[in-house]
């Protein structure tokens, strides 16, 4: 078989978010391709007891781990709150399941949280009759983000949550390396009145009926005053210590290392970059002009993963008239969708060097988000 391992390199970027539904902007992924998925198990009842940060970073941490097991690769990631997706070549296979499975039991031993993990062959979404497509959306020139249609990857999410394809976590002391990841930005107040988390699902995947309710939607919020993209245009405030420190810690700590010299560290650090941040001091090469511009233009706010997912800074007003869209979507069986409404939004970050512009930042809502989003999927009808 020909080897397509730079098979997501080399697809083309396109530009402009509303371009998502249109089908000659993806590319099914090789059938020897793997998908990799992860999912916190019970991350409701984490999130009543206020531990939404902590979901975040176990459903950002694959992704980190994959990317620090594959430097200077590049391939299909996304992230949904309390969980992520990934695709890899078959040459990979291995390295996945090493990483899928350490994480899970870094998540668990550092986090006191359980990851649900899946490695699933293209082949078998194939089997299903349904396909695994992929594009690389381009918010910025520095960075790209997969969208992903055919209702091959949430078929997957499907069969892993009824234990199909599932790896067990590796044993305890097992860690993947998540250098880079990291929560330092205090939570994004909602300028406009209400962060909303959005969750939209076509009731049949290709149905003509959903890409038109969500283009609508699109058009609407590309024209509106009422909604704007949660990260500020000065990116986020930072305050010292992080909100995020001791995930930090616990995330950049080494096997073996001592916690608290590693949180020492952490904070020593933090308090370098809150200073850096704060009063615009350039420190070597890092230049926190630019770096701030760039976690605004980087940040991954939208996406669509079979599903339309998107964190907005609206007024109520709007959220309303998006509620009402969608729930009349739902009556003619087009849609199920979910929607929570919360004061804030959080930013989630992988940053491998912060003197380089390809870091990435996942937004979410900060009560909730995504996943209470999912909790309130609404049945057709």
């Amino acid at each position: 078989m020909q080897d397509n391992a730079d098979f997501y390199d080399r697809l083309p970027v396109f530009e402009g978010f509303a371009n998502i539904m249109d089908p000659a902007r993806y590319r099914p992924l090789p059938g020897d391709w793997l998908i990799g998925l992860t999912d916190v198990v019970n991350s409701t009842q984490a999130i009543a007891a206020g531990r939404y940060k902590s979901v975040n970073t176990a459903g950002a941490a694959v992704i980190s781990a994959i990317g620090n097991a594959l430097p200077g690769r590049k391939f299909p990631f996304v992230f949904g709150g309390d969980g992520a997706s990934f695709a890899v070549p078959a040459c990979d296979q291995a390295i996945a399941s090493s990483v899928l499975a350490a994480t899970a039991a870094w998540t668990r031993d550092e986090l006191d949280l359980t990851l649900r993990t899946a490695l699933v062959p293209v082949s078998a979404v194939h089997d299903q009759g349904l396909k695994a497509s992929v594009a690389r959306f381009g918010p910025s020139k520095h960075v790209s983000y997969a969208m992903f249609s055919g209702g091959g990857l949430a078929w997957a999410e499907r069969a892993m949550k009824a234990g199909r394809f599932t790896l067990p976590a590796a044993a305890p002391g097992e860690r993947p390396d998540l250098t880079g990841l990291s929560c330092r930005w205090n939570d994004i107040p909602a300028t406009h009145g209400v962060i909303v988390s959005l969750l939209v699902v076509p009731v049949t995947h290709g149905d003509p009926e959903f890409r038109r309710v969500v283009e609508t939607l699109l058009a609407e919020l590309e024209e509106s005053a009422e909604v704007a993209r949660p990260v500020p245009d000065n990116a986020p405030s930072v305050g010292w210590p992080p909100p995020g420190a001791e995930l930090e810690a616990r995330a950049s700590r080494k096997r073996g290392e001592n916690l608290l010299l590693r949180r020492l560290r952490v904070y020593f650090w933090t308090l370098v970059s809150y200073t850096v941040l704060r009063t615009g001091m350039r420190l070597g090469e890092f230049d926190p002009t630019v770096y701030r511009r760039e976690v605004v233009e980087n940040s991954d706010f939208r996406k669509y993963d079979d599903n339309l997912r998107m964190t907005l800074d609206c007024t109520p007003a709007l959220a309303d008239r998006i509620e009402q869209q969608m729930a009349k979507a739902a009556r003619e069986n087009i849609v199920r969708f979910g929607m929570h409404r919360q004061p804030a939004a959080i930013m989630t970050c992988i940053v491998p060097s912060a003197t380089e512009s390809n870091h990435v930042h996942f937004v979410d809502g900060a009560a909730g988000g995504y996943a209470l989003a999912a909790q309130k999927l609404r049945a057709p009808g």
